[in-house]
């Protein structure tokens, strides 16, 4: 359970790291890309101890992968609806779905 709560954790801080800038059009790009760097160091500061404690709880580096994407998917989801206001549409769920699958067959005994 901290694997999944620091994934998620590490997820929103490297999200907002890759695209708070679609909505700031008027920050240069070497300006987005500082901030974006600065914000991603505290993604790394979990991520990096998630996988560690994953690891060792039995998880392999597959396993730990595939549920990472799920987490970043339901993150940049809300993210989209959320702040950059897209909406979202029925294809997306269906992807997720297919997803979710690959999740399911990954921990598959």
């Amino acid at each position: 359970m901290r694997t999944i709560t620091l994934l998620v954790i590490s997820n929103i801080f490297m999200t907002f790291a890759w695209y708070w800038h679609l909505k700031e059009k008027g920050v240069p790009l070497w300006k987005a890309i500082v901030i974006s760097w600065g914000i991603a160091f505290f993604e790394y500061c979990l991520t990096v101890p998630a996988n560690r404690i994953g690891f060792a709880s039995g998880w392999n580096g597959f396993q730990l992968k595939i549920v990472q994407e799920v987490i970043t998917l339901i993150v940049f989801s809300v993210f989209a609806v959320w702040y950059l206001k897209e909406p979202f549409h029925w294809k997306y769920l269906i992807s997720f779905c297919f997803i979710l699958g690959a999740v399911y067959f990954a921990f598959k005994k």
